[in-house]
C-alpha cells in the first residue's frame, strides 16, 4: 500500500512538472509562431539572467512567469471574494485532473519479482472515458464562478457566453465520444488506444467524420481560435477575468492553455493510436524500458503536431461571430454527430451480420461506409446553406431593433445628436 501510494505520488509529481513546463514553453513556441506568421522577429532576447547569453529567447518564460509572481495581488472591493478565489482554482483542478487517466501504457523494469510499472496515474480505470468527459466540462463552473464572483457587467456577459459555447458543444463532443466508446467496446482509454495498435487502424481512418466532429467540438472546448469568443482578447474588455490579475490571472490563463493540450491529448488518444507507430512501438501493452521510452517520445511528438496545428489554426483564421459559433453546434455538427452514431448501432445490431463480414474485411467496410457518410453529409449541407455566408445585417433583428427603439417615449429617445463624441476635454 505505501509503494503504490508513493508510485502515485512519483506520477503526479511529474506530471504536473511536465505540464507547467510545458505549458510555459509551449506559450513561447506559439509566440515565435505568432512572430512567423505576421513576418516579425518574436521575443528572442530574454536568456541566463545577469549574463549576455539569450538562448533564442528560452528564459522569456521564467520571466513572464516571475513578473506575474511578484504583480501586485489586487482584489477589486466589490468582488465576492470566496468565490473570486475559488473561480480560478477550479478551472486549474479540471485542467490537470483529466490527465490522471492518461493512458502511457506499460513499462516492464526487467527486475525479478517486479511488476509492469503502469504509466498512468490512475491505471486501468474503468470508467476513464466517463471521468474524462466530466473532469473536462468541470471547467464551466470556475468560469461561471469567475464572471459572477466579479459583479462587473462585462465579466458575467463573457462568462455567459463561455458557458454557452462550452454546454452547445459539450453535446457533438459526447456523441464522438459514444462512437468511439461502442466501437471500442469499453470506456478505458487504455483500451481504445490497445484497440487501435492491434489492428494496426487508427480510428481517423475508421471514423473520419466523427474526428471532423471531434476535432471541432473540442476546439471550441478548448477557446481556441476562431472559438475563443469567450474572450476575443483584440475586441472585448477580456472577458469573464477582467477583474483578475496575477497569480489568478496567470492560473486562468495557464488552465486555458492546458485545455489546449488536453484537446491535443484527446485526439491523439482516440484517434491516432495514442502511443502506437507502425513498426516501432509494437503493440503489446507492456513494453521494455527501451520500448517505453519510444513510445513516449512517438505520443509526445503526435501531440505537438497537433498543437502546432492549433497554434497556426490561432493566426491564419478570423474567428467567428456568435450566432454563426451557436448555428455551427445545433445545426451541423450535432446532426453531423449522429450519423457515425446511427452507422454503428445500425453495424453492430446486425448489420455486419448481415453482410458476412468479419475481421478486416469487415474494418474496410464499415470505413468505407463512413467515408461515404462524411462525403454525402458534407454534400447535403453545402446544399442546403450558401456558399459563402451573408453578412449584411439580419433583417430580423433590425425589424426587432426599431420596434424596441419605437417602444421607448420620445421624450427619453436618444437621437443622433446623443451619440456623438464630445471633445469638451481636448478644448
Amino acid at each position: 500500500m505505501v509503494g503504490l501510494i508513493i508510485e502515485t505520488c512519483v506520477k503526479i509529481a511529474l506530471a504536473l512538472g511536465v505540464l507547467m513546463t510545458a505549458a510555459a514553453y509551449l506559450v513561447l513556441v506559439e509566440r515565435w509562431i505568432a512572430a512567423w506568421v505576421q513576418d516579425r522577429i518574436g521575443p528572442n532576447r530574454v536568456g541566463i539572467p545577469l549574463t549576455n547569453i539569450r538562448l533564442f529567447g528560452l528564459g522569456q518564460p521564467i520571466a513572464d512567469g516571475v513578473k506575474l509572481i511578484f504583480k501586485e495581488e489586487y482584489v477589486p472591493g466589490h468582488v465576492d471574494r470566496v468565490v473570486y478565489n475559488l473561480g480560478p482554482i477550479l478551472t486549474f483542478v479540471a485542467a490537470v485532473a483529466v490527465y490522471a487517466v492518461v493512458p502511457l501504457g506499460q513499462v516492464d523494469l526487467g527486475i525479478p519479482g517486479w511488476r509492469p510499472i503502469d504509466l498512468t496515474i490512475v491505471p486501468q480505470f474503468d470508467a476513464a472515458l466517463v471521468y474524462l468527459f466530466a473532469a473536462n466540462g468541470a471547467a464551466v463552473y470556475g468560469v461561471i464562478a469567475g464572471g459572477w464572483a466579479s459583479r462587473n457587467k462585462y465579466s458575467l456577459f463573457g462568462a455567459l457566453r463561455a458557458a454557452a459555447q462550452l454546454i452547445a458543444y459539450e453535446i457533438p463532443l459526447s456523441l464522438t465520444l459514444l462512437v468511439v466508446a461502442l466501437h471500442a467496446g469499453s470506456l478505458r482509454l487504455d483500451q481504445m488506444v490497445l484497440q487501435q495498435a492491434q489492428t494496426g487502424i487508427w480510428n481517423i481512418v475508421l471514423h473520419p467524420l466523427t474526428f471532423l466532429v471531434f476535432f471541432v467540438a473540442v476546439t471550441a472546448e478548448a477557446a481556441r481560435l476562431p472559438f475563443d469568443l469567450p474572450e476575443t482578447e483584440q475586441e472585448l474588455v477580456g472577458g469573464f477575468h477582467t477583474e483578475y490579475s496575477g497569480m489568478r490571472l496567470m492560473t486562468y490563463l495557464v488552465s486555458e492553455f492546458l485545455h489546449m493540450v488536453t484537446a491535443a491529448v484527446l485526439i491523439v488518444l482516440l484517434f491516432l493510436g495514442g502511443w502506437h507507430f507502425w513498426g516501432l512501438t509494437g503493440t503489446e501493452p507492456v513494453a521494455g524500458i527501451g520500448g517505453a521510452l519510444l513510445r513516449i517520445i512517438v505520443f509526445t511528438v503526435k501531440v505537438l503536431v497537433v498543437i502546432w496545428f492549433f497554434m497556426m489554426m490561432r493566426w491564419s483564421w478570423p474567428r467567428f461571430r456568435f450566432d454563426q459559433l451557436m448555428r455551427l453546434a445545433w445545426k451541423v455538427l450535432i446532426p453531423w454527430g449522429m450519423v457515425p452514431l446511427v452507422i454503428l448501432v445500425w453495424w453492430y445490431s446486425g448489420g455486419e451480420e448481415a453482410l458476412g463480414l468479419e475481421g478486416g474485411r469487415a474494418l474496410a467496410v464499415l470505413a468505407a461506409i463512413n467515408w461515404a457518410a462524411l462525403i454525402a453529409v458534407w454534400m447535403v449541407t453545402a446544399r442546403l446553406s450558401p456558399p459563402s455566408y451573408d453578412n449584411r445585417p439580419r433583417q430580423d433583428l433590425v425589424r426587432l431593433a426599431r420596434q424596441s427603439e419605437q417602444a421607448i417615449p420620445a421624450g427619453v429617445r436618444p437621437t443622433a445628436k446623443d451619440w456623438q463624441p464630445s471633445f469638451d476635454n481636448e478644448e
